[in-house]
């Protein structure tokens, strides 16, 4: 979605008007991460996480629940794209991405189609994320020729985009509002399934799916490496792109996808690395580009609300000593974790 900036592309941009910093998965509702939240507020160990915090001020939240389809920092990225009106599950950010890769859109609805294992005990079922299947590009594309047949029986279109993400067009797709795959890695995925008229056949492409792939053959030499197996898929980013939005996001936008992962994996050790690998590197940017005199927005993102905080218009000079005094003695405006356990 847009410029996207991680630690294994260290892409930022050498000197533009303004930067945008959008950080999703600042923090979750999750127990292990409220209580790790407080080993952010070393203002040493991340000092330009604290200087930031410390010279920027709020300026727009973006309230929500942990029930909406959409995560807050795709809401944040449909609101800078012009789809702020779009009802919560109808974000297309399958067309979007498809004609960003210059796929025709106009017409079709759309669909992210990821291949994924759901996990089933005797009481639960979870759906892991699909990076864990580790599909290399023939896995994936021989697993796609295997599965297209039985969408096409009923007027679906598939095409590949990568081994974890395929894109889908279907009349259905229109109004059908779908769950994040964010939103949904990790929990059951059948609390997640729409309830609206159109489901049904996804369901029945889900159980279709699920019967055909039982002992499939493509899945015995992963099952024989103790690899996890292709066993369903998960429907996302659906519907038409709105006529009046924007194709690209605005310059200087990046999205900083490194804590994603680790979150979602409930790893939060390397989670709490990843903040200070951020901290000496994208957060270090921002806070010299802020010294250069560039305006700075950073918008944290967890998982019901977003925050996004920006330098004051033009700051008096008791602000600009108060805030020349917190950076000398290290001290931030606002601690991390107090700002975080709101998200």
């Amino acid at each position: 979605m847009g410029e996207v900036y991680s630690l294994d592309n260290p892409r930022m941009p050498a000197s533009i008007p303004s930067q945008h910093l959008i950080l999703p998965f600042a923090a979750s509702l999750s127990e292990p991460c409220q209580q790790a939240l407080p080993r952010l507020d070393d203002a040493q160990q991340l000092p330009h996480l604290h200087q930031l915090l410390g010279r920027l001020t709020h300026s727009q939240r973006l309230d929500g629940d942990e029930y909406a389809r959409a995560m807050p920092h795709e809401r944040v990225l449909a609101s800078r794209l012009g789809w702020g009106d779009l009802a919560d599950g109808t974000l297309p950010w399958a067309a979007w991405q498809a004609q960003a890769s210059g796929i025709a859109t106009e017409g079709l609805a759309w669909g992210l189609l990821s291949p994924c294992h759901w996990l089933m005990g005797r009481e639960t079922l979870t759906l892991l994320d699909p990076d864990e299947l580790r599909l290399t590009d023939a896995e994936a594309r021989a697993f796609l020729e295997v599965l297209s047949p039985w969408f096409e029986e009923e007027g679906w279109t598939l095409l590949y985009a990568n081994p974890t993400r395929w894109y889908a067009a279907h009349p259905s797709l229109t109004s059908l509002p779908t769950a994040s795959l964010d939103r949904v890695i990790g929990r059951n995925p059948d609390v997640w399934m729409p309830d609206h008229p159109q489901a049904r056949l996804i369901k029945r492409l889900q159980n279709e799916v699920q019967m055909l792939m039982y002992e499939h053959p493509l899945n015995a030499p992963r099952e024989a490496a103790g690899q996890l197996t292709v066993n369903s898929f998960w429907l996302s980013g659906t519907g038409q792109l709105p006529s009046q939005a924007t194709p690209t996001l605005p310059e200087g936008t990046e999205l900083v996808i490194d804590l994603r992962a680790p979150l979602l994996a409930s790893n939060l050790a390397d989670w709490i690395a990843t903040w200070h690998a951020l901290d000496g590197t994208v957060l270090k940017a921002a806070c010299a580009a802020l010294d250069a005199g560039q305006t700075i927005e950073l918008t944290l993102c967890g998982e019901r609300s977003a925050i996004t905080l920006s330098a004051p218009a033009a700051p008096s000079f008791s602000q600009r000593l108060i805030s020349r005094a917190q950076r000398w003695l290290g001290r931030p405006g606002t601690l991390p974790s107090a700002l975080l356990a709101t998200l």
